[in-house]
């Protein structure tokens, strides 16, 4: 698709801070008008009163769409064309995760668990009057679209797997309880990044991640050279079992937090410095030497994040096998963190989620539209250079085995 340039309307920027949001949804009413109307442009081919030999056919008005959105309901004018052939993708791609995010605070709203804040807010987006049978009737088409992407074909190989926890709270009879979203993402042989599953379990119980790694298998993962993850319990010998001999990178964010919790809160500072150059280092043979220069230093000052340190510091460094032009991207799970705070910022709205289904289908509406551009958009490796190093590097290595047996 085109460039697309939004203009603002100077008028518009002043009510932006009010107290009722009006402001704010008239400058995305504003804007997304402007994209529909790009979009017409590229797809006439000429702009409107333009005379162009490149001009596939002709306007023919607008006519008026709503779309619900968390800054209220926006009326948008969609173009039209004389032949009816103009389409946009925009209500497509825009509403799925909008329309799970509302659906869940209409949940909560008719099972009675609202907080006033939500009951306002569904009343602005929906109507005072919403009934189960509706809520559960758009339940029922959003849950199919987003398991059919769940359930999709995975077209691998996929040498690089990035597994993911994020904690959620979610409401189950009469309590709240701390579930845990595993998402699983993957780089192909073609360099493209996909987002390859979502199920809820217990990021720290072995037969979750079993679970999940069985769906991806059975639905078409393989080649998998490189798994990046947190050190979740049960984690590792459920990749050793679908995924014998595959390397396993442990975060090194993760793993830098947890050294850095161990170490009494005068150390940390200077700790946090040593330990930057550790994961800089260029080889395995740098960075044991500059680990043997922490422990002289703080092996007396903080003892436990020395263990810490000794017991995981061979599996933070199995990037330094791979080539250069991989290791920043894939030292650590961090690629991940956009996916975090967006579903992060829709889960501060609703704060614990009506069901499991309910965060399925927010979690997954938003996950699939991230999909849809990554696997789209630029390429997130050129994996030329990967490629010929694993014809020559044998990948089948102790490294995992040895944490897991």
């Amino acid at each position: 698709m085109a460039d697309i340039n939004v203009t603002l309307n100077p008028d518009l920027l002043p009510n932006l801070l009010s107290d009722d949001g009006e402001g704010m949804k008239k400058l995305v009413e504003s804007v997304l008008n402007q994209v529909l109307e790009a979009q017409m442009v590229e797809h006439l081919g000429a702009d409107r009163h333009e005379r162009s030999s490149d001009r596939t056919g002709y306007r023919n008005g607008y006519r008026e769409r709503q779309l619900m959105t968390r800054v209220g309901t926006l009326i948008l004018r969609v173009p039209q064309t004389r032949d009816g052939h103009f389409s946009t993708d925009l209500f497509r791609r825009y509403q799925r995760s909008e329309q799970a995010l509302v659906l869940a605070l209409m949940e909560m709203v008719v099972q009675g668990v609202s907080t006033r804040k939500v009951t306002h807010i569904t009343e602005e987006l929906c109507g005072a009057q919403f009934s189960k049978s509706t809520v559960s009737s758009l339940a029922t088409g959003l849950s199919a679209r987003v398991n059919h992407w769940r359930n999709r074909r995975l077209a691998g190989p996929y040498p690089f797997l990035l597994l993911d926890a994020l904690v959620i709270q979610v409401r189950k009879d009469d309590s709240v309880v701390p579930v845990a979203a595993l998402i699983a993402t993957g780089i192909s042989e073609e360099g493209q990044r996909e987002i390859l599953g979502l199920t809820l379990g217990d990021s720290e119980n072995e037969a979750s991640w079993d679970d999940m790694l069985r769906d991806l298998k059975s639905r078409g993962l393989c080649g998998v050279d490189l798994v990046v993850s947190d050190d979740h319990k049960g984690l590792k010998k459920a990749v050793q079992r679908h995924f014998q001999g595959v390397r396993w990178q442990r975060c090194q964010v993760h793993f830098l937090r947890n050294i850095l919790g161990h170490a009494p809160a005068s150390q940390r500072g200077s700790l946090a410095l040593a330990l930057g150059r550790l994961f800089r280092a260029d080889t395995k043979e740098e960075a044991r030497t500059i680990k043997n220069e922490i422990f002289e230093t703080f092996e007396k000052k903080a003892p436990k994040s020395m263990e810490c340190l000794d017991e995981g510091f061979e599996e933070s460094l199995t990037i330094l096998s791979f080539p250069r032009k991989y290791r920043v991207r894939l030292r650590s799970t961090n690629s991940q963190e956009r996916l975090n705070e967006e579903v992060r910022r829709r889960e501060r709205v609703i704060r614990i989620f009506p069901n499991e289904d309910s965060a399925i289908r927010l979690i997954g509406a938003l996950l699939s539209e991230f999909h849809e551009q990554w696997s789209t958009g630029k390429k997130y490796f050129d994996m030329a250079e990967y490629l010929e190093w694993k014809k020559q590097e044998p990948l089948k290595t102790p490294s995992l085995l040895s944490v897991v047996e």
